[in-house]
């Protein structure tokens, strides 16, 4: 059953939420065993939940999952043997089993209420003792169990926990065991008869024939739960991987005030789902070759051992993420950067809305996005470094001081004005007549280098310091022919402004 050859994983979230870092690198780990070894990556749905679980989170999980790369093989979408793949569909078979083990005494009815339940377990937590299940119902007579249900009494279905001890060889934390005398006799059916997580759980996952269970530390301790149950059951478990928690750089389990957790905030802030998912895969995990960090999905995956998977917990670090981001948005080829970058213009009012794949707009805009791109952490950083594109509409307070001491001395001055007069003579500025005029204002001020183009890129930009002057000219001459929301000024019309500038 858990031979490598036959890997048999699934990621079982439950729909009562957004993703977060922690589910997904959850999904992440299962993806890669199953893809190391050529095995089944399985989505299944526990929506038992009935209060908190909704259809809407339950189609963006799958819509984030397929953003990120992480497609199933079989499950909810998909199909497969041995569905149905959401919870609230298989309650015909929980309740078969819970009759089973009800039949073989290995399970019990327990009348015990609410009441009666935490008042016992607030005496044990004053005798500072383990709170568990009393065993009060555990050994009622037939009859008393007859007259009980006679009169209607609300009751659950509790696993009859056996002595001794009960343990597991987790394959990142190693062999963990405990008495059983510290677990409570777990509900396996609640009183309105819908089951337990654990119960649910151990079945799914027999019927469903999984092989490796990999989920976070926090399941830990119902391990021990689910292992009673495939005793009980006598079925043979999976093996177990259980994953450390993800903390922030404060040590603490990572949450909202640490930034963005959510993958849904992480892909409104423009993070590229490849960069995403190589980051969270180095989470707890590193592949045998030193130094190696950017590496595609694939590449990951034939790398993938879980005996490389650390039990100390992992450190979310922003900074490393936002390199790494970077790193693939500026590697992001240029019609594709456009494709994802292209709504955060629409909505800062820079780029016309409805515009389709009109080929001369897109392509202005990868090259603005080209000129821009080395500056940002995230794609929706993009609009706010267009200053230097847009700016200077009417509003001369975008000139830096720098660019103003520049222009305020005589020999920047001189240069920028023969190249003002120069450029005052073309119809248009084109990369070609922009070194052609460069090269005539170095002959005619006798400047060169530093002195020579950093004047010029003040008259032209404001700014003492920003992109390639050439790659900029162009930019601002074909963005000032084109239907834009907002003006784009000319090479012309850039160095009136900022000359004439009080």
């Amino acid at each position: 059953m858990n031979s490598l050859d036959s890997i048999r994983v699934r990621f079982a979230p439950s729909p009562t939420g957004f993703l977060h870092v922690g589910n997904v690198r959850t999904a992440l780990f299962n993806r890669l065993l199953a893809g190391r070894h050529n095995g089944t990556f399985i989505l299944r749905i526990e929506d038992t939940d009935a209060e908190r679980s909704e259809p809407k989170y339950e189609k963006q999980l799958m819509e984030d999952l397929r953003w990120l790369g992480l497609d199933w093989n079989e499950g909810i979408d998909a199909g497969g043997d041995y569905g149905p793949y959401r919870q609230t569909n298989r309650y015909g078979l929980y309740d078969k089993y819970a009759g089973q083990l009800l039949e073989e005494d290995k399970a019990f009815l327990c009348f015990c209420t609410e009441e009666e339940l935490e008042a016992t377990r607030q005496e044990q937590l004053a005798r500072r003792e383990t709170t568990v299940y009393s065993g009060k119902c555990r050994n009622l007579t037939r009859h008393e169990i007859a007259s009980k249900l006679n009169e209607d009494i609300p009751r659950t279905l509790r696993l009859r926990v056996r002595p001794g001890m009960v343990g597991f060889d987790d394959l990142v934390f190693g062999r963990i065991e405990i008495e059983t005398s510290q677990i409570s006799d777990p509900v396996l059916l609640r009183g309105d008869g819908s089951p337990t997580y654990n119960f649910c759980c151990v079945i799914d996952d027999a019927l469903m024939k999984i092989t490796h269970v990999i989920r976070g530390d926090g399941h830990l301790s119902n391990t021990h739960r689910q292992i009673l149950i495939y005793e009980a059951l006598r079925i043979e478990a999976p093996q177990f991987a259980h994953l450390s928690t993800i903390l922030g750089p404060d040590g603490q389990k990572l949450s909202k005030r640490h930034g963005a957790t959510s993958i849904e905030e992480f892909r409104r802030q423009g993070y590229l789902p490849e960069a995403l998912v190589n980051y969270l895969a180095l989470l707890g995990w590193s592949p045998e070759t030193d130094g190696q960090e950017i590496m595609s999905l694939d590449e990951i995956s034939a790398r993938f051992d879980l005996a490389r998977v650390i039990k100390s917990s992992a450190i979310f670090d922003t900074g490393k993420l936002n390199w790494m981001n970077r790193t693939y948005i500026v590697k992001t080829p240029g019609a594709d950067l456009v494709k994802k970058a292209k709504q955060y213009f629409v909505d800062a009012d820079l780029f016309p809305a409805g515009s389709g794949e009109d080929s001369e707009m897109d392509a202005w805009l990868g090259e603005v996005i080209d000129l821009i791109k080395t500056h940002v952490d995230h794609l929706d950083q993009l609009p706010a470094e267009t200053g230097i594109i847009y700016g200077l509409a009417g509003d001369s307070s975008d000139i830096d001081d720098a660019a103003r001491a520049l222009l305020s001395g005589a020999e920047g001055r001189a240069v920028a004005e023969e190249f003002a007069r120069l450029v005052y003579e073309k119809e248009t500025l084109t990369p070609e007549s922009y070194r052609e005029i460069a090269g005539q204002v170095k002959a005619a001020t006798k400047q060169k280098g530093r002195n020579l183009y950093h004047p010029i890129r003040a008259a032209l930009t404001g700014r003492d310091s920003g992109p390639d002057l050439e790659k900029l000219v162009a930019v601002y001459e074909q963005g000032s022919r084109l239907a834009l929301p907002r003006k784009v000024m000319s090479c012309r019309e850039r160095l009136h402004a900022i000359l004439e500038s009080p």
